[in-house]
């Protein structure tokens, strides 16, 4: 089925038809949901590292101090989820809360360093990854910055003229250069957490406009 047109067509015309055909039969899947949900960072921080970090009480970096944390985020998520599992200072091994796993630890640190100037990523927890995210969902959280009005050249949601040419070389290409970043557009889009898989779902709903029946 030629999706782009059906009349003659120049050849990388037919070309890219043959991949609007493919992208039309695409449809994201759902990763599976984990029976329960480990704790967010908020979560934890509020059940748990308040006690100390909310008044900066035995020496430990207030939540929203800045300077405090300097030095702490410097050293990386790696190194401060360490000293928060095994205890540092006058900080018991895992806060205090031995039935903290790893993953809400880490949760929690990152909640705190974003809270005082910080833009870490939340981790995700590996064994029960959130659901896919769609196109459309990281198209409006993001792509539709520049895409929606063409910004800095950016080819503009469902303007196939200006994504044919992105895609002669094929589907694969266009999401290895989205995912590592081109032009004026940071890698994956400037969301580090996005997947491959919801990078190239973003590519798809913008080439075809957000309308599934094209």
């Amino acid at each position: 089925m030629n999706v782009i047109a059906s009349s003659p067509a120049p050849s990388h015309f037919r070309r890219v038809s043959g991949i609007a055909a493919i992208v039309a039969m695409m449809t994201p899947a759902l990763a599976g949901a984990a029976a329960s949900s480990p704790l967010s960072g908020k979560e934890v921080v509020d059940a748990v590292c308040f006690a100390c970090h909310g008044a900066g009480t035995k020496g430990a970096p207030k939540i929203g101090d800045q300077k405090a944390w300097a030095k702490r985020t410097s050293q990386g998520l790696s190194s401060l989820t360490e000293h928060a599992l095994k205890g540092i200072r006058e900080m018991p091994s895992h806060g205090g809360n031995p039935s903290l796993s790893d993953l809400e630890i880490q949760r929690a640190i990152v909640y705190m360093v974003n809270q005082s100037g910080g833009k870490w990523t939340d981790p995700i927890d590996r064994k029960a990854p959130p659901a896919e995210r769609t196109g459309e969902q990281v198209v409006k959280a993001q792509c539709f910055k520049c895409h929606q009005d063409g910004k800095g050249g950016a080819p503009k949601i469902g303007d196939r003229n200006a994504w044919i040419p992105r895609l002669k070389n094929g589907l694969d290409v266009t999401v290895q250069s989205a995912i590592k970043g081109h032009g004026g557009m940071p890698a994956r889009g400037g969301l580090p957490n996005l997947t491959d898989r919801e990078v190239r779902n973003a590519i798809i709903y913008m080439f075809r406009g957000g309308d599934p029946g094209k």
